[in-house]
């Protein structure tokens, strides 16, 4: 492939995932230590750490089909499948605790009714806390998180591994620091904690995006000249 070409293709694979792992740590529900409490709802993590556990799941997956494929579809769709059975069981389990351990129902503190479900969520959120657990929005969210986020991370990975021509493990790194570099401004521009789609803190997404763009342009142009370095000289 010419380098102009595969530069292309590298920046925009890049592009993509960036934009696709911002998206995802947007639509994650995250509680942080205050549901670590039982006093609001989501994961008691951090908003990095959940997505790029993950992030990482879905490049194992991702780079197990990249063995035997090259398709950048069946690729992406490993990924996102590996994210979303590891986001499915932690959120899972954490229900299986608040419910039997802190005795407490999955229901949400941002609305009164469950958007999807249409249940009423008022009358089981104990009060002064902002909800608890994950409940039946915030799991379907999070599920859509983890197949965006996963899939981007795959597609970051599958063009450094086929465009950048990176080893499989450098590979690997290179797209979960990329990945990383933009969960960390959807982190900020979330401030906290956050229940999924229907948060109030969702509208603010534009701006994470519009980051994510240039932050991934430049980790995309900055790969494709690692990779070439050697020939540019």
């Amino acid at each position: 492939m010419e380098p102009i070409t595969a530069l292309l293709v590298v920046v925009i694979c890049v592009i993509l995932g960036g934009e696709f792992a911002s998206i995802g740590v947007h639509l994650i529900p995250v509680g942080g230590a205050p549901a670590a409490m039982g006093t609001a709802t989501g994961i008691a993590t951090g908003t990095i750490q959940l997505m790029l556990g993950a992030a990482v799941v879905g490049l194992f997956t991702a780079s197990s089909v990249a063995t035997f494929t090259n398709s950048i579809l069946l690729v992406s769709l490993s990924g996102a499948v590996g994210a979303m059975m590891m986001m499915g069981v932690v959120m899972l389990m954490a229900n299986i605790i608040y419910a039997f351990g802190a005795g407490v129902v999955p229901v949400s503190g941002r609305v009164a009714v469950d958007p999807i479900t249409r249940e009423s969520q008022t009358e089981y959120k104990t009060p002064q806390t902002d909800g608890h657990g994950v409940p039946n929005v915030s799991y379907i969210s999070g599920m859509v998180g983890a197949l965006i986020g996963g899939a981007g991370g795959a597609l970051m990975y599958f063009a450094l591994l086929n465009y950048a021509n990176f080893p499989a493990g450098v590979a690997g790194i290179a797209a979960i620091s990329i990945f990383v570099a933009n969960a960390i401004i959807a982190a900020y521009n979330i401030g906290g904690t956050i229940e999924g789609f229907h948060d109030p803190k969702f509208k603010r997404i534009h701006k994470a995006i519009f980051s994510s763009f240039f932050v991934s342009l430049f980790c995309g142009v900055l790969v494709w000249l690692t990779a070439n370095l050697g020939g540019l000289l």
